[in-house]
This record gives structure tokens, C-alpha cells and sequence, in this order.
């Protein structure tokens, strides 16, 4: 489909915002822009593709919606507790989907780089990721963070007990099957990302950093001109961007 009618959910927020803007600058074609209180499945009926960056507790109605009319969504919403998001996938899977943390181009070039360094880098490189963002971010890590977390475990075998967000007090020396999560927030910082390696000797060190949100809608926009000509299943940046 060479232009797919879009429906942006979450058009009030910040990359609600930045998506209209960018769907403008890109002249792709907006059937909707929606937000909480809305009919989402009329909605959903005048588009072939649905952009979501809500809130995590919509994502189940809006997912029942594109289902039932067997559209095609791009979920960029975050903030789901690991449980939720997994019945989330699973229910995702029923139609073309692509879920990311992340879709900065950028990002997900950060993201293969990552699993390569995890892989090549032995257990004596420490890994740690800090993150921050703007001080209005409602949900920490940011979804960028957790998914930097799950690459350098799946390279390593680390189970999800091995994260360690913070530290504070009497912690004992470091373990080789820790990695270590912080998350700062401040200002107006729109995302900063870094992953280090650390050894005795020499350290490593993997940062991207966005100063404009349209880097993420145009990669979102992308994202959904592409998926609308998928199988069902769920698929991410790196499927987009032909990374894998």
C-alpha cells in the first residue's frame, strides 16, 4: 500500500504532537488523530493503520479494536508491567504489527551494535546502561533502556533478576552477572541512551542522543507504511530497517 490512511492515537500528548508534524512534512495521508475519551473503533474503521503512543492502559482496548477490524498498528506506548505486555504480544500477533521501544533510526543501529559488543565482549566487561529524559517522563526505564537490558541478557544468558536498577547502601562488590540500570530525569532532555562496557584496563562505551522528537515519529511513520504490507505477527525496528 503506497499510502496508507493513518490513525494517530494519543494526538495530545508530545509525540502525538510530533507525529501530525511529521506526517504533514512527509505528506502522508492522517485519516485521524484520536485521544483518551474518543470513539476508538470508529476510529480505527476510517484508517488502514493505527500509530499508538497513549497510555499503556489503553493499549488493550485499542488492540481489540484493530483486531476485530483486522488493521494493521504501530505500538510505540510504554509503561506496561511484564505481564500485561506479554498478553499484549500475544494478542498483537493476531494482526501485522510492529512494537518498539524505540524508532529512531539511530536507536536501533544502538540496538545491533549492543548485541554485537554483548556478544564479542566477555563476562569481565562489566555492563551497566543509564538513561535520562525530560522531567515529565512518567515511567522509568524508558522502554529504549529496557530493551538495551534484554539484548545484553538474551547475548549473556542472564536471567531478569540480574538487573540491578540503581545502588545504594552496602552493596557488596560488583558480580560479573549483574548489570546495573539507571535512569535519570531532568529539564527537557528528550533521550539519551548510553551502554558501557567496562573491563580492568580499558572501557567501552555505546551513546545515542535525540535533541528532536520528529527523529521518532518519522521512524514511527515509517514503521507504518511498512507494516500495512506485513503477514500478522509482531515485529519490531530492526524487521523495519531490514537490520536482522
Amino acid at each position: 500500500m503506497s499510502s496508507p490512511k493513518i490513525l494517530i492515537n494519543g494526538a495530545k500528548g508530545r509525540m502525538g504532537q510530533a507525529l501530525i508534524a511529521a506526517a504533514k512534512e512527509l505528506r502522508l495521508t492522517v485519516g485521524a488523530a484520536i485521544d483518551a475519551g474518543d470513539d476508538v473503533a470508529a476510529a480505527v474503521a476510517s484508517c488502514d493503520v493505527v500509530v499508538d503512543f497513549s497510555s499503556h492502559h489503553a493499549t488493550r482496548a485499542l488492540l481489540d479494536a484493530v483486531i476485530a477490524q483486522r488493521k494493521a498498528i504501530v505500538i510505540g506506548t510504554t509503561g506496561h508491567s511484564a505481564d500485561d505486555k506479554a498478553t499484549l504480544l500475544s494478542l498483537a500477533a493476531r494482526v501485522p504489527c510492529v512494537w518498539a521501544g524505540n524508532f529512531s533510526v539511530g536507536v536501533n543501529l544502538l540496538f545491533a551494535l549492543t548485541r554485537r559488543a554483548a556478544s564479542v565482549l566477555g563476562s569481565d566487561y562489566d555492563a551497566e546502561v543509564i538513561e535520562m529524559h525530560h522531567r515529565f517522563k512518567k515511567d522509568a526505564p524508558s522502554g529504549t533502556a529496557e530493551r538495551l537490558l534484554e539484548i545484553i541478557r538474551e547475548e549473556r544468558g542472564l536471567a531478569a533478576d540480574s538487573i540491578r536498577h540503581g545502588r545504594h547502601g552496602i552493596t557488596g562488590e560488583r558480580t560479573p552477572t549483574e548489570v546495573g540500570m539507571h535512569a535519570l530525569r531532568g529539564g527537557d532532555v528528550v533521550g539519551d541512551h548510553t551502554v558501557m562496557f567496562a573491563a580492568l584496563g580499558e572501557r567501552v562505551e555505546l551513546t545515542h542522543k535525540a535533541s528532536d522528537r520528529a527523529i521518532f515519529a518519522r521512524g514511527a511513520l515509517r514503521a507504518a507504511q511498512w507494516v500495512v504490507d506485513q503477514k500478522p505477527g509482531v515485529y519490531d525496528m530492526q524487521d523495519v530497517l531490514g537490520l536482522k
